[in-house]
């Protein structure tokens, strides 16, 4: 029994859909080094394209996926070095569009207090990503996509809401793959009730979800909440998904498969440069196993080792690596600490 098939003849592997921000992290460079420390005593900072399905798009590319975006980004010179960026990445940016009035993509500054004290300090109100609308989404694009990630950031306001759900109305039609990125963050919603509504209505028609399990928490509220992974697993594949990953940060992360069969992994050891950035590499590299059709716990091992490598960094963009990289990173943390580091029995 295959798990999930994609349909080859597409031109594209996976369009994306979500947050797009600005990342200002402390600057670590040959040039300047800022120590580990408050924010408010940092003085040079580096700046990146931020956002996990930004971050995605631009990871599955480097693992040689073709990757779209759907997205609005601020008309404005952060708008352009958005573009620019992802054009240098390979990922297309036919239906990224222009703001009309004026608002501004969302900014995060980072804090980094140590390897495991991490916080990001978020601007986003009225932000440019969240007014994508449904007439900046297109049926022929997503039937051009073997798969359609939508990240749970998206669907937090109107009109962006009700962009995401088109999308996914659209991808069931032309059977594009909906793949559903949690991705929770507590800016700009209301309360815990919507986000249960509108995040529930996008699992429950997905093919892979992923997610915390605070995430998974978030979405069960209304349903039934208090749910085991496994129970989670098979409650959202008693209606669409093929896969559902759960993870639980340094406890690892497990990946349930519609066949009853679940594979975990852990955390590779690194000494790390922040707490976070790690999820977006470990989508891009998970992913990648699955369109290239790997056995499952194979694309977790993948997943697992790019986000070590991602901890490790100070950035979660321009630092992603490609498949031989991780590869070669796998070799060695395997010959340092054993055959079986990360894989759990």
């Amino acid at each position: 029994m295959k798990i999930i098939e994609f349909d080859d003849s597409r031109a594209l592997d996976i369009i994306f859909m979500g947050r797009i921000a600005i990342d200002f992290n402390p600057a670590y460079s040959d040039g300047v080094k800022e120590e580990f420390g408050y924010l408010k005593d940092v003085h040079f900072f580096e700046k990146f394209v931020g956002g996990s399905p930004a971050n995605t798009a631009a990871g599955v590319t480097r693992h040689g996926l073709k990757a779209g975006f759907i997205g609005k980004v601020s008309d404005d010179q952060f708008g352009d070095f958005v573009v620019e960026s992802f054009e240098k990445k390979g990922i297309d940016t036919s239906h990224i569009s222009r703001c009309a009035n004026g608002e501004n993509l969302g900014l995060a500054f980072t804090e980094m207090l140590s390897s495991s004290e991490s916080s990001i300090l978020m601007y986003r109100n009225g932000v440019a990503d969240l007014m994508l609308s449904v007439e900046d989404v297109d049926e022929e694009y997503i039937a051009s996509a073997k798969a359609l990630l939508v990240s749970g950031t998206a669907l937090s306001l109107s009109p962006s809401r009700e962009a995401v759900i088109k999308a996914v109305l659209l991808a069931k039609k032309v059977g594009t793959k909906i793949i559903f990125d949690i991705d929770y963050r507590e800016q700009n919603w209301k309360n815990d009730d919507e986000i249960s509504i509108y995040y529930s209505m996008v699992a429950k028609e997905s093919d892979i979800i992923m997610g915390s399990r605070e995430e998974f928490d978030l979405t069960e509220k209304l349903i039934r909440p208090g749910m085991t992974d496994k129970e989670s697993a098979a409650y959202w594949q008693a209606h669409n998904a093929r896969i559902v990953v759960i993870k639980h940060g340094m406890k690892g992360s497990t990946a349930y498969t519609c066949d009853g069969q679940n594979f975990s992994i852990k955390p590779f050891p690194v000494t790390a440069r922040k707490g976070f950035g790690g999820g977006d590499g470990y989508s891009s590299a998970f992913l990648y196993g699955l369109f290239s059709g790997w056995e499952v716990i194979d694309c977790l091992e993948l997943g697992s080792a790019e986000a070590s490598m991602m901890v490790r960094a100070n950035n979660c963009f321009d630092a992603l690596p490609d498949t031989e990289e991780v590869l070669e990173f796998i070799r060695e943390e395997k010959e340092q600490f054993g055959e079986m580091i990360a894989r759990v029995d």
